[in-house]
């Protein structure tokens, strides 16, 4: 193996290691986002609100673009993340409203 190849596997399992990391930083706040969002639907289902709030939903979708702008990540990405978990959280409320 030459130096650069050493030095490149070396770069390699650094970044690796950095996104094993960041992966359990985004599982384990999503799991807290759910936790939130499960208090927030026993909520609604006690006091007969619907599960889900559009004027909300669009409030939080203009944010993610904003943030998403920021922190120079693709706004399209971000916004089909957080509908994936919009969708998830109204599905929940659902069924807690059964």
């Amino acid at each position: 193996m030459t130096d650069a190849t050493t030095r490149a596997a070396d770069l390699l399992r650094t970044h690796r290691e950095s996104i094993d990391r960041l992966d359990a930083i985004l599982v384990y706040t999503l799991a807290e986002r759910f936790k939130r969002t499960q208090a927030v639907g026993r909520l609604k289902a006690e006091h007969d609100l619907p599960p889900s709030d559009p004027d909300r939903e669009a409030r939080q979708m203009r944010r993610l673009e904003q943030l998403s702008q920021e922190a120079d990540l693709d706004p399209d990405l971000a916004k089909k993340f957080l509908t994936f978990i919009i969708s998830e959280v109204i599905r929940h409320h659902e069924k807690l409203q059964k």
